[in-house]
């Protein structure tokens, strides 16, 4: 489980203070998948980064079964960052000199994992393994991101807005597949977004404003990403 406690985000000093997290409280349970709803400049990234230990917090706590990250250094957040979670943003963040293969092994040698030809075959990349991003399409490169995420084998899989760069055919070809394989491989997903449409394909709901959950609620029932509107 993931445990936000009061956490606050705090950027500048003085009269250029700028608290960007409030006290934000909440709970993540393992194995589900969840979405962080808001507004632009509701502070849902902020959050992500600091439950994703990419960020620490400013006041608070951020706790992984049992374990206090927020209290860790940067040493120790860099190894929990390496062993514990996967990221997928809404920028692919390749390395155009690397193919498809390689850019997916990057992953995969974090953790020293020599199958992750299988994760590239799952998104449906096998036939361009040796293509270059630049001539990849857009939902093509977003799932060489997506399979490098998943070569770290990751407890926890954290997402910025994955599909906000994507038409509307392409993001919903790649939320459906990210859905499939959370259920399959059964890791915590937490997911960013500002589309309320897209927070209907999750367990639980956190809508976020001004630096403040102000509203959680379950799904009564999940949709996929092709029974949504876009």
């Amino acid at each position: 489980m993931i445990e936000v406690k009061n956490v606050k985000k705090f950027y500048g000093k003085g009269e250029g203070l700028n608290e960007v997290l409030k006290g934000v409280n909440l709970e993540i349970e393992d194995g589900s998948c969840s979405v962080i709803l808001g507004a632009s400049g509701s502070g849902k990234s902020t959050l992500l980064n600091v439950m994703s230990g990419l960020e620490s917090p400013s006041e608070g706590q951020v706790i992984y079964d049992g374990c206090d990250i927020s209290r860790f250094t940067e040493k120790e957040l860099t190894a929990f960052r390496k062993n514990k979670v996967g990221f997928i943003f809404q920028q692919y963040y390749l390395l155009p000199n690397l193919n498809v293969d390689k850019n997916v092994k990057m992953g995969a040698d974090l953790v020293g994992n020599k199958d992750y030809g299988e994760i590239i075959e799952a998104v449906g990349l096998g036939e361009k393994r040796n293509k270059y991003p630049a001539v990849l399409s857009g939902g093509e490169q977003q799932r060489v991101a997506i399979a490098r995420a998943l070569a770290k084998k990751p407890e926890v899989l954290f997402l910025d807005e994955p599909t906000g760069a994507l038409d509307e055919k392409t993001g919903r070809g790649v939320l459906n597949f990210i859905l499939t394989l959370q259920k399959q491989l059964n890791f915590t997903m937490v997911m960013v977004t500002h589309n309320q449409n897209i927070s209907q394909t999750s367990n639980k709901v956190f809508k976020m404003n001004s630096g403040l959950i102000e509203n959680v609620y379950t799904n009564d029932r999940i949709k996929n990403a092709y029974e949504i509107d876009w």
